[in-house]
Protein backbone atom coordinates (compact mmCIF):
# COMPACT_ATOMS: atom_id res chain seq x y z
CA UNK A 1 0.00 0.00 0.00
CA UNK A 2 2.90 2.45 0.92
CA UNK A 3 4.41 1.66 -2.17
CA UNK A 4 1.60 2.55 -4.64
CA UNK A 5 1.14 6.07 -2.30
CA UNK A 6 4.74 6.64 -2.88
CA UNK A 7 4.75 5.58 -6.90
CA UNK A 8 1.55 7.90 -7.54
CA UNK A 9 3.03 10.64 -5.89
CA UNK A 10 6.21 10.09 -7.66
CA UNK A 11 4.36 10.27 -10.88
CA UNK A 12 2.12 13.68 -9.53
CA UNK A 13 6.04 15.30 -9.17
CA UNK A 14 6.97 13.80 -12.73
CA UNK A 15 4.09 15.30 -14.23
CA UNK A 16 4.89 18.68 -12.73
CA UNK A 17 8.12 18.83 -13.23
CA UNK A 18 7.87 17.79 -16.88
CA UNK A 19 4.90 21.28 -16.75
CA UNK A 20 7.22 23.18 -15.37
CA UNK A 21 10.02 22.19 -17.98
CA UNK A 22 7.47 22.62 -21.05
CA UNK A 23 6.16 26.22 -19.49
CA UNK A 24 10.21 27.45 -19.12
CA UNK A 25 10.76 26.80 -22.63
CA UNK A 26 7.49 28.38 -23.91
CA UNK A 27 8.00 31.36 -21.81
CA UNK A 28 11.81 31.80 -23.37
CA UNK A 29 9.75 31.56 -26.69
CA UNK A 30 7.05 33.82 -26.29
CA UNK A 31 9.00 36.41 -24.93
CA UNK A 32 11.78 36.15 -27.48
CA UNK A 33 9.38 36.73 -30.08
CA UNK A 34 7.90 39.82 -28.31
CA UNK A 35 11.29 41.32 -27.80
CA UNK A 36 12.58 40.32 -31.24
CA UNK A 37 9.28 42.15 -32.70
CA UNK A 38 9.66 44.88 -30.31
CA UNK A 39 13.50 45.52 -31.74
CA UNK A 40 13.01 45.34 -35.05
CA UNK A 41 10.26 48.01 -35.34
CA UNK A 42 12.45 50.39 -33.22
CA UNK A 43 14.29 50.88 -36.38
CA UNK A 44 12.28 49.58 -39.19
CA UNK A 45 11.35 53.13 -40.00
CA UNK A 46 14.63 54.46 -40.09
CA UNK A 47 15.56 53.50 -43.78
CA UNK A 48 12.02 54.32 -44.48
CA UNK A 49 11.39 57.79 -44.11
CA UNK A 50 12.08 58.75 -47.46
CA UNK A 51 9.53 56.70 -49.33
CA UNK A 52 7.00 57.40 -46.01
CA UNK A 53 7.16 61.17 -46.42
CA UNK A 54 6.81 60.86 -50.60
CA UNK A 55 4.02 58.45 -49.76
CA UNK A 56 2.12 61.33 -47.81
CA UNK A 57 3.23 64.15 -49.82
CA UNK A 58 4.71 66.02 -46.85
CA UNK A 59 8.28 67.63 -47.72
CA UNK A 60 10.46 66.61 -45.29
CA UNK A 61 12.81 69.42 -45.31
CA UNK A 62 10.45 72.09 -44.42
CA UNK A 63 9.49 73.81 -40.77
CA UNK A 64 6.77 71.58 -39.96
CA UNK A 65 7.90 68.42 -41.85
CA UNK A 66 11.58 68.37 -39.73
CA UNK A 67 9.47 68.31 -36.45
CA UNK A 68 7.12 65.73 -38.34
CA UNK A 69 10.38 63.54 -39.54
CA UNK A 70 11.91 64.15 -35.83
CA UNK A 71 8.88 62.47 -34.04
CA UNK A 72 8.75 59.45 -36.42
CA UNK A 73 12.87 58.62 -35.74
CA UNK A 74 12.78 58.93 -32.02
CA UNK A 75 8.45 58.89 -30.81
CA UNK A 76 8.28 55.19 -30.84
CA UNK A 77 12.23 55.20 -28.73
CA UNK A 78 11.02 57.88 -26.21
CA UNK A 79 7.96 56.81 -25.49
CA UNK A 80 8.90 52.73 -24.69
CA UNK A 81 11.91 54.30 -22.46
CA UNK A 82 10.46 57.11 -20.79
CA UNK A 83 7.45 54.46 -19.83
CA UNK A 84 9.61 51.11 -19.05
CA UNK A 85 10.11 51.13 -15.27
CA UNK A 86 7.14 52.66 -14.74
CA UNK A 87 5.09 49.63 -16.69
CA UNK A 88 7.33 47.15 -14.96
CA UNK A 89 6.10 48.66 -11.68
CA UNK A 90 2.14 48.92 -12.98
CA UNK A 91 3.20 44.95 -13.68
CA UNK A 92 4.32 44.13 -10.22
CA UNK A 93 0.94 45.72 -9.16
CA UNK A 94 -1.53 43.72 -11.56
CA UNK A 95 0.30 40.92 -12.81
CA UNK A 96 2.91 40.68 -15.14
CA UNK A 97 1.89 38.31 -17.53
CA UNK A 98 -1.74 39.79 -17.87
CA UNK A 99 -0.07 43.43 -18.71
CA UNK A 100 2.29 41.49 -21.06
CA UNK A 101 -0.50 40.12 -23.23
CA UNK A 102 -1.75 43.34 -23.04
CA UNK A 103 1.11 45.20 -24.75
CA UNK A 104 1.42 42.35 -27.25
CA UNK A 105 -2.38 43.50 -28.23
CA UNK A 106 -1.83 46.90 -28.43
CA UNK A 107 1.33 46.70 -30.39
CA UNK A 108 -0.71 44.27 -32.98
CA UNK A 109 -3.52 47.12 -33.31
CA UNK A 110 -1.42 49.86 -33.68
CA UNK A 111 0.55 47.99 -36.31
CA UNK A 112 -2.83 47.56 -38.26
CA UNK A 113 -3.42 51.01 -37.74
CA UNK A 114 -0.59 52.40 -39.10
CA UNK A 115 -0.99 50.17 -41.72
CA UNK A 116 -4.37 51.83 -42.77
CA UNK A 117 -3.83 55.56 -41.72
CA UNK A 118 -6.32 56.89 -43.91
CA UNK A 119 -5.03 59.98 -44.60
CA UNK A 120 -2.06 61.67 -46.04
CA UNK A 121 -0.20 64.95 -46.03
CA UNK A 122 0.82 66.84 -42.39
CA UNK A 123 -3.36 65.76 -41.13
CA UNK A 124 -1.72 61.94 -42.13
CA UNK A 125 1.24 61.97 -40.48
CA UNK A 126 -0.16 63.42 -37.09
CA UNK A 127 -2.09 60.18 -37.32
CA UNK A 128 0.40 58.31 -38.46
CA UNK A 129 2.72 59.57 -35.32
CA UNK A 130 0.08 59.16 -32.16
CA UNK A 131 -0.11 55.65 -33.58
CA UNK A 132 3.50 54.62 -33.77
CA UNK A 133 3.47 56.64 -30.26
CA UNK A 134 0.46 53.55 -29.57
CA UNK A 135 2.74 51.44 -30.91
CA UNK A 136 5.93 52.21 -28.53
CA UNK A 137 3.62 51.71 -25.38
CA UNK A 138 2.77 48.38 -26.61
CA UNK A 139 6.82 47.80 -26.99
CA UNK A 140 7.25 49.25 -23.28
CA UNK A 141 4.66 46.48 -21.80
CA UNK A 142 6.81 43.93 -23.80
CA UNK A 143 10.30 44.98 -23.18
CA UNK A 144 9.08 45.60 -19.04
CA UNK A 145 7.53 42.10 -18.46
CA UNK A 146 9.80 39.92 -20.77
CA UNK A 147 12.96 39.64 -18.13
CA UNK A 148 10.17 39.60 -15.38
CA UNK A 149 8.33 36.53 -17.24
CA UNK A 150 11.71 34.54 -17.72
CA UNK A 151 12.94 35.20 -14.17
CA UNK A 152 9.83 33.17 -12.79
CA UNK A 153 10.41 30.48 -15.20
CA UNK A 154 13.44 29.40 -14.91
CA UNK A 155 15.68 28.58 -12.05
CA UNK A 156 18.66 30.32 -11.00
CA UNK A 157 21.23 28.40 -12.78
CA UNK A 158 19.42 28.65 -16.10
CA UNK A 159 18.08 33.04 -15.95
CA UNK A 160 20.95 33.86 -16.94
CA UNK A 161 21.04 31.72 -20.38
CA UNK A 162 17.36 32.57 -20.84
CA UNK A 163 18.19 35.94 -20.08
CA UNK A 164 21.22 36.20 -23.09
CA UNK A 165 18.82 34.47 -25.61
CA UNK A 166 16.22 37.24 -24.82
CA UNK A 167 18.91 40.25 -25.11
CA UNK A 168 20.57 38.35 -28.24
CA UNK A 169 17.14 38.92 -30.19
CA UNK A 170 17.24 42.04 -29.22
CA UNK A 171 20.05 43.02 -30.47
CA UNK A 172 19.79 41.15 -33.64
CA UNK A 173 16.25 42.75 -33.89
CA UNK A 174 17.72 46.34 -34.54
CA UNK A 175 19.81 45.41 -37.12
CA UNK A 176 17.20 43.05 -38.97
CA UNK A 177 14.82 46.27 -38.84
CA UNK A 178 17.40 48.59 -40.83
CA UNK A 179 17.60 45.58 -43.65
CA UNK A 180 13.53 45.25 -43.65
CA UNK A 181 13.10 49.08 -43.59
CA UNK A 182 15.19 48.92 -46.36
CA UNK A 183 13.86 46.20 -48.79
CA UNK A 184 9.95 46.38 -47.65
CA UNK A 185 9.84 50.85 -48.18
CA UNK A 186 11.23 49.73 -51.97
CA UNK A 187 8.14 48.09 -52.27
CA UNK A 188 5.49 49.70 -50.24
CA UNK A 189 6.37 51.83 -47.07
CA UNK A 190 2.76 50.56 -45.97
CA UNK A 191 4.59 47.09 -45.49
CA UNK A 192 6.92 48.02 -43.04
CA UNK A 193 3.92 48.09 -40.24
CA UNK A 194 1.94 44.99 -42.01
CA UNK A 195 4.95 42.78 -41.25
CA UNK A 196 4.22 42.75 -37.31
CA UNK A 197 0.71 42.25 -37.68
CA UNK A 198 0.76 38.39 -38.03
CA UNK A 199 3.57 37.83 -35.39
CA UNK A 200 1.55 40.24 -33.47
CA UNK A 201 -1.79 38.33 -33.55
CA UNK A 202 -0.16 35.33 -33.07
CA UNK A 203 1.80 36.35 -30.08
CA UNK A 204 -1.20 37.26 -28.53
CA UNK A 205 -2.89 34.49 -28.93
CA UNK A 206 -0.07 32.16 -28.18
CA UNK A 207 0.86 34.57 -24.94
CA UNK A 208 -2.85 34.06 -23.58
CA UNK A 209 -3.27 30.74 -23.99
CA UNK A 210 -0.05 29.64 -23.11
CA UNK A 211 1.35 32.09 -20.26
CA UNK A 212 0.57 32.56 -17.10
CA UNK A 213 1.25 34.08 -13.48
CA UNK A 214 3.82 32.53 -11.76
CA UNK A 215 4.09 35.38 -8.64
CA UNK A 216 0.95 37.17 -6.84
CA UNK A 217 0.98 40.71 -7.55
CA UNK A 218 1.16 43.14 -5.12
CA UNK A 219 -1.51 45.33 -5.30
CA UNK A 220 -0.23 47.20 -2.06
CA UNK A 221 2.61 48.84 -4.00
CA UNK A 222 2.43 52.35 -4.77
CA UNK A 223 3.17 54.67 -8.01
CA UNK A 224 6.32 56.91 -7.17
CA UNK A 225 4.67 59.74 -9.03
CA UNK A 226 7.34 62.54 -8.77
CA UNK A 227 9.77 59.71 -9.74
CA UNK A 228 7.76 58.98 -12.59
CA UNK A 229 7.72 62.63 -13.98
CA UNK A 230 10.90 63.79 -13.29
CA UNK A 231 12.49 60.97 -14.85
CA UNK A 232 9.92 60.78 -18.22
CA UNK A 233 9.77 64.35 -18.43
CA UNK A 234 14.05 64.09 -17.86
CA UNK A 235 14.37 61.87 -20.26
CA UNK A 236 12.09 63.04 -22.91
CA UNK A 237 13.41 66.36 -23.18
CA UNK A 238 17.23 65.13 -23.46
CA UNK A 239 16.45 62.41 -26.20
CA UNK A 240 14.41 64.78 -28.19
CA UNK A 241 17.18 67.51 -27.63
CA UNK A 242 20.02 65.52 -28.66
CA UNK A 243 18.09 63.86 -31.58
CA UNK A 244 17.44 67.51 -32.61
CA UNK A 245 21.21 68.51 -32.06
CA UNK A 246 21.64 66.28 -35.14
CA UNK A 247 19.04 67.65 -37.29
CA UNK A 248 20.07 70.98 -40.03
CA UNK A 249 19.29 74.29 -38.33
CA UNK A 250 19.47 77.25 -40.44
CA UNK A 251 22.43 77.09 -42.87
CA UNK A 252 24.62 75.00 -40.03
CA UNK A 253 24.57 71.06 -41.08
CA UNK A 254 23.75 70.33 -37.37
CA UNK A 255 21.64 71.72 -34.75
CA UNK A 256 23.89 71.72 -31.18
CA UNK A 257 23.44 75.98 -31.57
CA UNK A 258 19.50 75.80 -31.69
CA UNK A 259 18.14 77.68 -28.23
CA UNK A 260 15.56 74.64 -28.42
CA UNK A 261 18.32 72.00 -28.36
CA UNK A 262 20.92 73.92 -25.53
CA UNK A 263 17.58 74.31 -23.20
CA UNK A 264 16.42 70.70 -23.96
CA UNK A 265 20.07 69.39 -22.86
CA UNK A 266 20.06 71.20 -19.65
CA UNK A 267 16.83 71.13 -18.34
CA UNK A 268 16.94 67.40 -19.08
CA UNK A 269 19.90 66.29 -16.92
CA UNK A 270 18.46 68.93 -13.97
CA UNK A 271 15.14 66.43 -14.02
CA UNK A 272 17.74 63.26 -14.28
CA UNK A 273 19.33 64.35 -11.29
CA UNK A 274 16.34 65.30 -9.45
CA UNK A 275 14.87 61.79 -10.15
CA UNK A 276 17.83 60.73 -8.36
CA UNK A 277 17.53 62.51 -5.08
CA UNK A 278 13.58 61.81 -5.21
CA UNK A 279 14.29 57.74 -5.54
CA UNK A 280 16.80 58.23 -2.50
CA UNK A 281 13.92 59.94 -0.45
CA UNK A 282 10.52 58.21 -1.29
CA UNK A 283 9.10 55.53 0.85
CA UNK A 284 8.01 53.34 -2.66
CA UNK A 285 10.96 54.51 -5.36
CA UNK A 286 10.31 53.98 -8.92
CA UNK A 287 13.76 52.68 -8.87
CA UNK A 288 15.71 51.43 -5.74
CA UNK A 289 19.21 53.16 -6.53
CA UNK A 290 20.70 51.20 -3.08
CA UNK A 291 20.63 48.08 -5.22
CA UNK A 292 23.65 49.49 -6.95
CA UNK A 293 25.85 48.60 -4.01
CA UNK A 294 25.51 45.26 -5.03
CA UNK A 295 28.13 44.05 -7.46
CA UNK A 296 26.25 41.72 -9.12
CA UNK A 297 23.34 43.78 -9.83
CA UNK A 298 25.42 46.44 -10.79
CA UNK A 299 27.53 44.74 -13.09
CA UNK A 300 24.51 43.37 -14.75
CA UNK A 301 22.90 47.00 -15.04
CA UNK A 302 26.13 48.16 -16.22
CA UNK A 303 26.05 45.56 -19.30
CA UNK A 304 22.39 46.31 -19.99
CA UNK A 305 23.28 49.99 -20.38
CA UNK A 306 26.63 49.31 -22.34
CA UNK A 307 23.82 47.27 -24.56
CA UNK A 308 21.05 50.28 -24.65
CA UNK A 309 24.34 52.65 -25.76
CA UNK A 310 25.37 50.80 -28.54
CA UNK A 311 22.09 50.36 -30.12
CA UNK A 312 20.88 53.84 -29.52
CA UNK A 313 23.98 54.73 -30.97
CA UNK A 314 23.32 52.78 -34.21
CA UNK A 315 19.81 54.50 -34.03
CA UNK A 316 21.34 58.04 -33.56
CA UNK A 317 24.05 57.67 -36.24
CA UNK A 318 21.39 56.24 -38.79
CA UNK A 319 18.91 59.38 -37.86
CA UNK A 320 22.00 61.35 -38.40
CA UNK A 321 22.13 59.85 -41.72
CA UNK A 322 18.90 60.18 -43.37
CA UNK A 323 18.88 63.87 -41.90
CA UNK A 324 21.88 64.54 -43.77
CA UNK A 325 20.80 62.62 -47.25
CA UNK A 326 17.52 64.73 -47.11
CA UNK A 327 19.19 68.09 -46.55
CA UNK A 328 21.43 67.52 -49.28
CA UNK A 329 18.56 66.11 -51.84
CA UNK A 330 16.22 67.89 -54.38
CA UNK A 331 13.01 67.04 -52.39
CA UNK A 332 10.37 66.04 -55.01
Amino acid sequence: MKNEIENSENKTQTKEEKKKVHYKWVALSNTTLGALMASINSNIILISLPAIFRGMNVNPLSTQGANYMLWMLMGFTVVTATLLVTLGRLSDMFGRVRLYNLGFAIFTVASILLYFTPANGENGLVIMIVFRLLQGVGAGFLMANSAAIITDAFTSKERGFALGINQIAGIGGTLIGLVLGGILSAIDWRLIFLISVPIGIFGTVWAYIMLKEQSKPKKTEKIDWPGNITFAGGLILFLIALTKGIMPYGSANMGWGNPFVIIGLILGVILLVAFIFIELKVEMPMFNLKLFKIRAFAARKYKFISFFYSTWRITIYASYLVARNLASATWI
